[in-house]
Parts: structure tokens; sequence; C-alpha cells
């Protein structure tokens, strides 16, 4: 029993803290949501005042037909009616359309921070979450928010003081009707309130599944061809199913209950209407209350259970916006990269190309992956890195790029410790070309100059003729200005070509290659490496690489094996050991 009541507190601890990260957004804009929130109240005001006008001219007609019915006073109170309602209508309409720009604004204020987040969280975060589930957050999340945020804020309020007032022209107008309809209201409260302490889990649960069902899709997209080789299609449509099924059983629930709260409103309202008319009959047999006063009743009934359906159906965009922006707040509350401030500025121009590995430690959970690490790369050296998978090689470059913060040790350049110098500093000195390739929606130019500086079309067709790339695209229609609107449409060796051409334009004094050959074909690869050759002249170049044919030429190759330099050399010194690199070595060839 405690343990219920524990989780209770908790879900209304974190209830609150969302609202009031919400509310925070909010702040900014306080002055268009009070001129808002003021509309809506006057919008709500116009229609009190409405059913009392509504009275006196039921009254007048109804002492008209026993006389003579006095038009000037209808045409009055029939002028000053269309007044009223057209200025709750112009209210509305106004309200209406300074909360739609509010509320837009928190959105476009959303995913500009959400944006600014991505780049300042660590690669560990990315590791553990789906890329699905983070752009979930980034479109499904701050789009249910802003859509339902406009309602929720002035329909509060205009739905709050339409109940108060009403309420208080009822008790004017006829306490014993008044009381009529209000006790018919309060089966509608207690219900509401019972549906929506149980209903906040589901929303929560149901914008989670959306983010993993979000997740699963892109995932296998992205992987499709993988999906139809290994005929895992069966698989992947149970996982499908399974997770939709969640996502259908939370929305289902979620919808239901909430569905359940407007149609019980609307059936105590018409139950109002019901005990109105027989409490309404009674009075005016026995002279308490003219006609006109049940027909204002009426209207007055409608008036105050409309605010009720309208709070129940705010209290259902309430829970689903709390449990978006719950979502949204936990990826911005996410822990970033270490701030950098006062740090030290190494210009491409001024370094040297001296790299060093003091005793580098690092480890992604506990378990050490790499361990005492040492090394001294002086400038313009080749360093090849090789050694089985999960041996730290591409750990070891990130560290390198300061992707992830080194557990103890140090790595400098140029005598400067990394830990001195901004990741973007460190970015701008090294090119990297990476296994994985990247093509973006754009011209070939503007693919392989991404991001560059000042550089001509004659740059970018000098690095294309020296990777082998220029003759494909002389055969392309439009040659260097071909659009790339689906990167499909290159193979992955000329994708691997164009993102080769791209680290070679950048002119920088220290090279990363991670496996950056790996897709390109035997007579491709001795091009490109002779071109590479030429490209790491005079610069400190780090090779990653499983084929080991393709790093003969080192000037040293570091063999590591569980995150520990086992030997290093040059590839004939390391031969004549016959150690573990020579064991690599002639591996491959006996595969093939």
């Amino acid at each position: 029993m405690n343990k219920h009541k524990n989780i209770s507190k908790v879900e209304i601890k974190d209830f609150k803290g969302t609202l009031k990260k919400l509310l925070k957004y909010c702040k900014p804009f306080l002055i268009p949501i009070v001129v808002a929130i003021a509309l809506s109240i006057f919008a709500s005001i116009c229609s009190i005042i409405g059913p009392n006008k509504l009275q006196d001219l039921t009254n007048l007609i109804t002492e008209g037909l026993f006389g003579q019915i006095n038009m000037v006073k209808v045409k009055n109170i029939f002028i000053t009616l269309l007044i009223i309602y057209l200025l709750s209508f112009i209210f509305n309409y106004i309200q209406g359309f300074i909360m739609n720009i509010v509320t837009n604004k928190i959105s476009y204020k959303l995913r500009q921070e959400i944006s600014l987040k991505i780049n300042k969280l660590p690669l560990k975060y990315f590791d553990k979450t789906s890329y699905g589930d983070i752009l979930s957050r980034v479109t499904n999340d701050v789009s249910t928010i802003g859509n339902n945020l406009s309602d929720c804020i002035s329909t509060l309020f205009s739905s709050s003081v339409l109940f108060i007032g009403v309420l208080i022209m009822m008790f004017i107008t006829n306490y014993v009707m008044a009381i009529t309809a209000i006790l018919s209201t309060i089966i509608g409260f207690v219900l509401m309130m019972i549906i929506l302490k149980n209903s906040q889990k589901y929303f929560d649960k149901q914008q989670k599944e959306l983010g993993n069902l979000n997740g699963h899709i892109e995932e296998v997209y992205s992987g499709f061809d993988v999906v139809k080789v290994y005929n895992a299609s069966d698989d992947v449509k149970e996982k499908f199913k399974k997770i939709n099924n969640e996502l259908y059983n939370s929305s289902k629930k979620s919808s239901f209950l909430s569905g359940l709260m407007p149609s019980i409103m609307n059936f105590i309202g018409n139950f109002s209407y019901v005990c109105i008319c027989v409490a309404g009959a009674y009075l005016v047999i026995n002279g308490e209350v003219l006609i006109g006063t049940i027909v204002a009743f009426m209207i007055y009934t409608r008036l105050f259970t409309s605010p009720l359906v309208n709070l129940a159906n705010v209290f259902t965009s309430l829970q689903s916006t709390i449990a978006a922006s719950e979502r949204v707040f936990n990826f911005l509350d996410e822990k970033e990269m270490t701030e950098e401030v006062n740090m030290k500025l190494l210009k491409k121009e001024n370094a040297l190309g001296n790299i060093k590995f003091i005793d580098v430690c690092f480890s992604y959970d506990k378990d050490p992956i790499i361990k005492g690490f040492s090394a001294d790369v002086k400038k313009g050296q080749k360093i090849a890195i090789v050694g089985p998978t999960g041996a730290g090689k591409t750990t070891l470059v990130n560290l390198l790029m300061k992707f992830y913060e080194i557990n103890s040790g140090d790595i400098t350049i140029d005598g400067i410790s990394i830990k001195d110098l901004s990741r973007e500093n460190i970015h701008d000195l090294f090119v990297m070309v990476l296994q994985d390739t990247w093509v973006f929606n754009g011209t070939i130019y503007e693919n392989i100059v991404y991001n560059g500086k000042n550089k001509t079309l004659d740059d970018v067709k000098s690095v294309c003729q020296k990777v082998g790339l220029d003759h494909y695209i002389k055969t392309l229609p439009d040659g260097y200005d071909t659009i790339l609107e689906d990167a499909d449409s290159l193979s992955a060796g000329e994708k691997q070509l164009l993102t080769i051409a791209r680290g070679m334009l950048k002119d920088s004094p220290f090279l990363i290659l991670d496996e950056a050959t790996s897709n390109v074909d035997t007579r491709t690869e001795e091009l490109v490496q002779i071109a590479m050759d030429k490209l790491m002249k005079g610069k400190t170049s780090f090779i990653i690489a499983h084929r080991l044919s393709t790093i003969k030429n080192a000037d040293l190759i570091l063999v590591l094996k569980e995150g520990n330099i086992v030997e290093q050399g040059t590839h004939e010194e390391l031969l004549k050991k016959n150690g573990f690199y020579a064991e690599l070595y002639n591996s491959q060839f006996e595969e093939v």
C-alpha cells in the first residue's frame, strides 16, 4: 500500500516539475498570453450576459401572447444580443490568433534548443539512444506541445470564468433552479476526477511507445537491404507488431478514458436540461418564475456544463502535453559534454604535427578498453593502427578527436594537452575520413566543399582527379552541379571516394583514415592509395586498417591487442619478429 502511495507522490512531483518547466518557456510571451486570456475572458462575459437578455426577450414575447408585443424593446434587445455575440466572436478570433503565434514560437524555441543540445551531447548518449526516438522528440513530441498548449491556456481561463460567472448569474436569477443544475452536475465532477487520476500513466506510455516505434522503423529502413538479405522480414514484422500493439493498447486506453469525459459531461448536461424543465415547470405553475427564466436557465445549464466539458478536454490535452513535455525536457536535461572556458588556441598554420599519448586509460562502462596506452608520434609520420576487432583502434582515434573524455593519462598535440584545447579547435586540426560515408541532399560540389571556406571549383576538380572521381562526375548530366537527391544513386565505392575527396580538400596538419578504402575495389584502392600518399606528405597521419596490405609503407605500425600496444615498428620489422602482427598479416592471405 505504501509502495503505491510513494509511486503516486513521485508521479505528482514529476507532473509538477514538468509543468513548471513548460510554464518557464511561456514566460517570455507573458504579455501576449495575458492579452489572449483577457480576450477569452471578455468573450466568456459576453456569453454570460447573453442569456439574461434572452430571458427578457422571451418574457416580452410571452407577455405579447396575451396582449401586444413591444417591438421597440424587442428590436433593442435583438441589437444588444447581436453586438454581444459579435464581440464574443471577435474576442475569440483574436485570442486564437495570438495563441497560435505564441505556441508556434514556443515550438520553434524548443526545436532550436533541441538542435543546439544535440551538438552538446556526448557520443555515448547516441550510443544508447536510437535516432528514431530522438527524431520523435523533435517532431511528434514538440508538435503535441504546440498543438495542445494553445487550447489549454486560453480554454482553462475562459472556461473557469464562464463557469463562475454562470454560477453567479444562476443564483441571482433563481436559487432553486441553480441548486437543481449544480446537483445534477456534481456526478460529472466526481467521474471526471476519477478518470483523470487513472489516465495519465497511459498518456506517458503512449508517447514512450511512439518513440520506440519511430526508432524501430528508422533502424529497419536504414538497414532494409540487410533485413532482406538475411530473410529477417518475419522477425522485423513480429517486433513491429509487438511495439505497435503496445502503442495501440496504451493509445486505446488513454483515448477511451479521455473520450469518456466529454461523453459523461454531455450526458450530465442533457440530464440537467430535464431537471431544469421539471423544476421550472413546477415554479411556473406556482407563479414564482416566468417562462423566460426557464429558457435562460436552459442556456445557463448548457453554459454551466460546457466549461466542464472544455475543462475535461483541457485536462486530457494537458496530460498528453505533459507526457510529451517530459520526454522533451528529459532530453534537454541530459548531461552535456564538459564546458570549455579559457582554452588555448592552436592554429592550423602554426601546428608542428607532433602527438604524444601518455599512459592513456579509457572505459565506456566498467571494463577498460584502453589500458596504459603510450606512443610518441613525430611530425609527418604515417602511423598505422592495426589489431583485431575490439582492440580499441577506433576508440583511440575518438579519444584523440576528443569525442570521448579519457579517464586518466593525457594526449598532447605539439606539447599542448587536448584538455586545454577546445573540441572545435581540435576538429579543425584534423581531417577525418570514416568507413561510414555520409552524403546529403545537394550538389556534388556542395557535398565535397562541405563547410569549407574559399574553395573554388578548380580546387574541387583537383582533388577529384587525385581520387579518380573526376571521370565519373564528367559522365553526369550536370557534372559537379548534379544534385544528389538520393544517396542510394551512388555506389558504396563512389560515396567513399566522394568523402575522401571532401577530406582531401580540407587543409589540416593531421589526417585520420578509419578504414577509408574498405568500400572500393582493388584497382580504385590502389589509385586512392597513391593519392593518399601525396596528401599525407608533410602531414601527421593515422590510418586504421583491417586490410594490412594497405599500410606496408607506414613509418610506424602500432599493433593493438586488448587495449595495449603489443608490438610496434615498420612492416618489415614486425614481419621479422614473427609475432602477433605477422600472425594477423599471414592470416589474411590464408583466408584468401
